[in-house]
């Protein structure tokens, strides 16, 4: 059974000064989650938003938050993450050591666990841990920065992750992230993703978004 599209805009596209009007009408027109982008300036050359933004984040709306660490060792900083009602906490498994004792220690802290692969790590590479997780997030462009071009043969692994959890009796969520773009959503849709990571590509437009849009969005997701 097909699963339900979801939409997780990436809140690194917000304009800050415009924040309660984009959470409006977010709020308004469903939104599943709130995609957090947290950047350390070693993982990847860029920092951006922290445990603090994802605190008054939280204090402002009832959309769980979908963080994703792009950071190295996160296993020092998981418990700043995962404590927010109904957050999901995915990283990146070659920046820790031990990934299974992560996946662990994020479910015993009360989130959601998963898993990010950027374009240069296979499936075949995390197929051990896919079973542990409710989200695989698949990158289609490299990790850093918002505004990329895509790169094709992503898509092949949004595809080969969702035939290996179905093989597994898993429906953990596939998340696409990286140029979610009006031209491309059909596409990431087909080949497996029920969750897309939303920014400049398609739904904020100098960091506003309009309700027209995500209705947009959701027509292309059916």
């Amino acid at each position: 059974m097909k699963q339900k599209i979801q939409i997780s805009p990436s809140m690194m596209c917000a304009d800050p000064f415009a924040l309660r009007e984009v959470l409006d009408t977010f709020e308004k027109g469903g939104i599943e989650w709130l995609h957090i982008d947290v950047m350390d300036g070693r993982y990847v050359p860029n920092f951006t938003l922290g445990p603090d933004y994802c605190r008054s984040l939280a204090a402002a709306t009832s959309i769980p938050l979908d963080i994703h660490l792009m950071v190295e060792e996160p296993d020092r900083h998981v418990e700043l993450f995962a404590k927010f009602p109904g957050a999901r906490v995915s990283f990146h498994p070659e920046t820790v050591r031990q990934p299974v004792r992560l996946i662990e220690r994020i479910r015993e802290l009360g989130a959601s666990p998963g898993i990010a692969l950027d374009p240069a790590m296979s499936v075949q590479a995390c197929s051990h841990l896919l079973p542990l997780v409710d989200q695989v997030v698949i990158m289609t462009v490299n990790p850093g920065y918002a505004g990329q071009k895509l790169l094709p043969f992503c898509l092949e692994k949004i595809t080969e992750c969702r035939a290996f959890l179905k093989s597994c009796g898993r429906h953990a969520d596939v998340q696409v992230d990286g140029n979610v773009s009006w031209e491309n959503i059909p596409r990431m849709v087909a080949a497996g993703a029920n969750i897309l990571v939303a920014g400049t590509s398609s739904l904020f437009v100098k960091g506003r978004v309009a309700a027209s849009e995500l209705a947009r969005m959701r027509e292309l997701g059916a």
